[in-house]
């Protein structure tokens, strides 16, 4: 038997070695590896083997398939490969033909949206202040109004990256860059800011069609003399309508430590136009910041005398906003990777 399957795979490679079309190398195939081929036929006499032989002629039965089903495929390239050079050669090249277009990259529609809020945000008289994305508990919570043990830090599934004596965390806000954006361009609370934080924020949470653990936040803040909240309710509005077009908004009350009022703003659902759906979890809207006059605490933190100074500050999330814009049904697509998604933008 083990004479009989040595012979096989040589007489096996030894024809294949001359065959170079596809009908050949089809014959040759149900010749050796078919169903009905030799192969198949001297595994059938394994069984009538004595014990002792079977393993042996078993393990050499496997290895000749395998040594003959690799070299059929790689035949089928050679063939192929054969075929390409006998055409280059006889046929002729016209090298006046246009090259192949090179597919081009594009902006991630989370970088893409990004830029749209920032170019609205500039119109609008806002500059933008980046922030760090580490930050230590007391700026993150402390002084914005949250101290330890307050229940509003539930609401913050926080990463905690060091446990150190100022707790290292991964911000699951933006809302600590109003701390240092007042105190580096407030000139020790002598000067108006008007400013954006874009960045990334990270969440312990449950991942949903709504909720991711990573997601861009862009925070606002305005400070000056005489800013009240109808300052804040107009100039958010503007935004919607230069974002959205014309399409109804919201507010309603809400509660943030570090703002005092505070309020939701909604717009109407693009996906239903306000009829209800999944996403806007039946409302007809979808929740797009939250907002509020800054807290005189997280002022006086941030260099500013309360009796002197007011703002509003907001934050908001893009990829909400540009599931809103694009009739995206979930917000885990962002970071999903995937082509198809992606190459629709």
């Amino acid at each position: 038997m083990i004479n009989e399957l040595t012979a096989l795979r040589a007489n096996a490679l030894e024809q294949l070695s001359h065959i170079w079309d596809d009908g050949a190398l089809e014959q040759w195939r149900v010749t050796f590896l078919g169903r009905n081929g030799a192969l198949a036929a001297a595994m059938t006499k394994l069984g009538a083997l004595p014990k002792e032989e079977r393993p042996a002629a078993g393990k050499l039965a496997n290895e000749v398939k395998i040594a003959l089903e690799s070299a059929f495929e790689a035949k089928i390239g050679a063939i192929k490969q054969r075929a390409l050079s006998e055409s280059l050669e006889s046929e002729p090249l016209d090298v006046t033909l246009p090259g192949r277009p090179v597919q081009r990259g594009r902006l991630h529609p989370a970088n893409a949206n990004l830029r749209e809020i920032y170019r609205i945000w500039r119109d609008m008289g806002f500059q933008i202040f980046l922030s760090r994305e580490t930050e230590s508990d007391e700026v993150n919570f402390q002084m914005l109004n949250i101290p330890p043990h307050h229940p509003a830090r539930d609401n913050w599934s926080t990463f905690y990256v060091a446990d150190t004596d100022h707790r290292v965390l991964l911000r699951p806000h933006t809302s600590p860059g109003q701390i240092r954006a007042m105190r580096e361009l407030g000139a020790n609370g002598t000067q108006p800011v008007r400013v954006i934080l874009p960045g990334m924020c990270y969440r312990y949470e449950q991942a949903s069609v709504r909720y991711d653990i990573q997601f861009n936040q862009v925070e606002g803040l305005a400070i000056g003399r005489k800013i009240t909240f109808a300052d804040l309710k107009g100039t958010l509005t503007e935004f919607a309508r230069r974002a959205f077009g014309e399409r109804p908004v919201r507010f309603y009350a809400d509660h943030f430590p570090f703002t005092e009022p505070s309020a939701q703003m909604d717009v109407q659902c693009i996906i239903c136009n306000g009829a209800g759906c999944a996403l806007c979890k039946y409302t007809g809207f979808l929740e797009i910041l939250g907002s509020g006059m800054v807290h005189p605490t997280v002022l006086r933190n941030g260099g500013y005398d309360p009796d002197e100074w007011s703002g509003f500050a907001f934050g908001m999330g893009p990829e909400r906003i540009a599931m809103l814009r694009y009739g995206i049904e979930d917000i885990r697509y962002f970071w999903g990777n995937d082509l198809r998604f992606l190459e629709q933008f």
